[in-house]
């Protein structure tokens, strides 16, 4: 029979371990957690995961858990494109090979419909199950919210999340004595100001291609202007809304600042034509930043500040998106999974898997002064950022609507958007068009409900 936590720390068992090296009790009670682990029978799990940094980090560090935890992990590893699908045929099929799922925490939604993955509420709350200062709250709550639940359900713990801040060129703005934007009218006048400023200069950078992402992008704003393409609580549409047309003729005007292609624009080309001295600024996800630190990709290595998402008349709001963790509905070995998942994103391990490039969720990790002090304007305004989407939660909206009907939404006001970035409508024009086609939406959803 296998020890309890308790019983190892009495017996001795830890002494001499990692964590009792460090002389704190969490790390005591983390390492007793582990080798009550250890006691336990040998168990192999497979995981599917994306390609991505936070793969990479937890795949370095599996042979330390695997060590610690006498549990055998097998990984495969696929494009973030066709992972979803891979899962949903596995569910189809009564697959039970997978035992621990990287899922797309904008998508949970679908997951949840399609009852793909175990609710973690229980697990979370399970003392032997998971390490005694395990700390949920500890991971930003736009995190736990935005990427880890979906209608009160904790299905997924996130571990590659992502929000979105406003990047500028130093070296530009003390040029011409200008300041970081704060609000989005000042966002507005700098990207005018810099428009042509200097041969092949634009004012900003940002994903515009026509469809879901150009809706993504604007979804950056309207939050701030009181708008809805469709309204996250009652499910109404509110496409035709002044506000809702007010926050598209913002965005218009802003991309009328941008390099004359940018309805071609996907998150690579908004990136690379900041990365390359092209824009003033750039707008975009938190998780490209390396990007613009990296010399073979940037230009601009050195000259590159940092805000969070301006503000507008109603407040100050940003995206959350990213991958978490989560247990297959059909796993046959859910413990062991959740031994990997609680290892992996646990207080005790969270800034190792940083340390080999992983993405900080953690409070903890984002505020240790082993974060912050490698860039301090940089840590500042993730977490900026971050508090800004958690306002976007706070008022019951995520920017990507928690329905398995998203993207249908989304792609069909963006298409819309697009006829009037492109100039082929009006505005006014491509809101009206898009009405009939999202009340269809729209009514789908409610009948599902």
């Amino acid at each position: 029979m296998a020890l309890s936590r308790r019983e190892i720390l009495l017996s001795g068992v830890v002494f001499g371990m990692t964590g009792v090296a460090f002389g704190s009790a969490q790390a005591a009670e983390f390492a007793a957690w582990e080798a009550g682990l250890k006691g336990k029978p040998a168990r192999e799990i497979r995981i599917l995961a994306i390609s991505h940094p936070a793969s990479d980090a937890m795949k370095a560090l599996t042979p330390e858990f695997e060590a610690a935890t006498g549990i055998k992990v097998t990984w495969e590893v696929v494009g973030s494109g066709e992972i979803m699908s891979k899962q949903l045929l596995a569910q189809t099929a009564r697959d039970t090979s997978y035992d621990v799922y990287m899922v797309r925490g904008t998508a949970l939604a679908e997951y949840k419909a399609k009852r793909m993955l175990a609710d973690l509420g229980d697990l979370l709350k399970d003392k032997d199950a998971t390490p005694d200062d395990y700390d949920f709250e500890d991971i930003h709550v736009a995190y736990r919210q935005g990427i880890g639940t979906a209608k009160g359900k904790t299905l997924g713990i996130p571990v590659a999340g992502e929000t979105f801040f406003l990047s500028y060129r130093k070296d530009l703005f003390e040029k011409y004595g200008r300041k970081a934007p704060d609000t989005m009218d000042e966002l507005l006048e700098t990207a005018r100001f810099f428009q042509n400023k200097e041969p092949g200069l634009y004012g900003i950078s940002m994903r515009a291609e026509t469809g879901r992402t150009l809706a993504l992008s604007w979804e950056l704003f309207t939050p701030a202007f009181g708008a809805n393409v469709i309204d996250q609580k009652t499910w109404d549409v509110a496409v035709d809304s002044p506000e809702t047309q007010q926050s598209l003729e913002y965005l218009l005007a802003l991309l009328s600042n941008a390099p004359p292609d940018i309805e071609t624009y996907s998150w690579d080309a908004a990136v690379s034509a900041f990365a390359s001295g092209k824009t003033a600024m750039w707008f975009d996800a938190t998780s490209l930043q390396p990007w613009l630190t990296d010399t073979t990709k940037s230009k601009i290595v050195g000259k590159v500040g940092y805000v969070a998402p301006p503000s507008g008349p109603k407040g100050r709001f940003g995206p959350v998106g990213g991958w978490s963790l989560g247990l297959p509905a059909n796993s046959r070995n859910k413990e062991a999974g959740w031994a990997f998942i609680a290892w992996m994103t646990s207080k005790q391990k969270a800034k190792e898997v940083v340390a080999k490039g992983g993405v900080p969720s953690r409070l903890s990790t984002l505020t240790s002064p082993e974060f912050t002090a490698q860039d301090p304007v940089l840590a500042k305004a993730i977490k900026d950022s971050l508090d800004a989407a958690g306002n976007l939660l706070s008022i019951g909206r995520n920017w990507v609507p928690q329905t398995a009907e998203a993207n249908k939404i989304q792609q069909t006001a963006g298409f819309y958007a697009g006829q009037a970035l492109l100039k082929k409508m009006s505005p006014k024009e491509a809101l009206a068009a898009a009405k009939p086609e999202l009340e269809q939406i729209s009514a789908r959803i409610k009948k599902s409900i």
